[in-house]
Parts: C-alpha cells; structure tokens; sequence
C-alpha cells in the first residue's frame, strides 16, 4: 500500500467519525476534514437541519471553518476528505475555494458532481483544476449512509 493512500485513509476514518458525529444529530451522516502540510485545519460535518441552513452541507462547513483559520477565502495547497461525493453545490465552493485535492469515499449516483450524476471536476471545466480521488475506504463510507437511509424509510 502506498503511503499516500495510508495517508488518505487516516483522514478518511476521521471524516468518517466527524460523519457519525452528524448522524446522531439526525443529520445525513456526511463528515470532511480538510488538511493542509499534513495538518487539520478544519473539520465539519453536514449540519443543514441543526443550522436550518440548507447550505450547511459538510464540505461547505470546512470551507468556512478552514477559510476562518487561514483567513483567507483562498485555500491553496489543502486536501478536503469528504465521506461521500460532493454536489453540485459544493463542487463549486471548492473549486471557488482552490482546494488543490479532493478525496471521496462513496459515490453519489444521483446528485454525486465529480464523477457519478454529473461530471464538473473534468479538466477544463473550470479556471482552477482540482485533482480528484474517489472510492477510499469506500465501503464504511457507503455503508454508513446505507444504514442510516435504511432506518429512515
């Protein structure tokens, strides 16, 4: 296993905590960190029923946290780890934002905005290119969300 992959991983199980963390708010359980030099600088998790902020999804969240601590709206050289694949919505925040790397867990058929429902993150698309990684630790992440729709309905 390489060691970007394990890197990858440990941010992915702690966005995968931060997603449990939602979950007993009875919030969809969707959590991110975002890393910059191999540091936290930010954590969120989805939060729009709490906030009553339909905005408040997680990667959403660590943005403002993360542009808070930078101060700066700019976050250059940041990796955001986000438990499921983002929005159309997000996908734009983060590119507005120049996360240099995104890395998602699952796939989001039908709303997923990098690679599954729509496909934003291509090259070109944008002024700003965000390498794109999805499928770490895919499983518990899918899992996680299964689970939680499940006893929903």
């Amino acid at each position: 296993m390489s060691n970007q992959l394990e890197i990858d991983q440990q941010w992915m199980r702690h966005a995968l905590q931060l997603a449990e963390r939602a979950e007993l708010a009875g919030e969809v359980p969707v959590g991110a960190v975002l890393v910059k030099g191999g540091e936290l600088l930010a954590e969120g998790w989805n939060q729009p029923i709490g906030l009553h902020d339909p905005t408040a999804h997680a990667e959403i969240v660590v943005l403002r946290t993360g542009g808070r601590a930078q101060g700066n709206y700019r976050l250059c050289d940041t990796t955001l780890y986000v438990t499921l694949e983002p929005c159309v919505m997000c996908v734009g925040a983060i590119t507005h934002a120049r996360v240099e790397r995104l890395v998602f867990g699952a796939p989001d058929p039908k709303r997923g905005a990098v690679e599954s429902a729509f496909e934003l993150m291509q090259p070109g698309k944008f002024n700003h290119n965000v390498v794109c990684e999805g499928g770490v630790l895919v499983e518990p992440c899918a899992a996680l969300l299964r689970a939680f729709f499940k006893r929903r309905r």
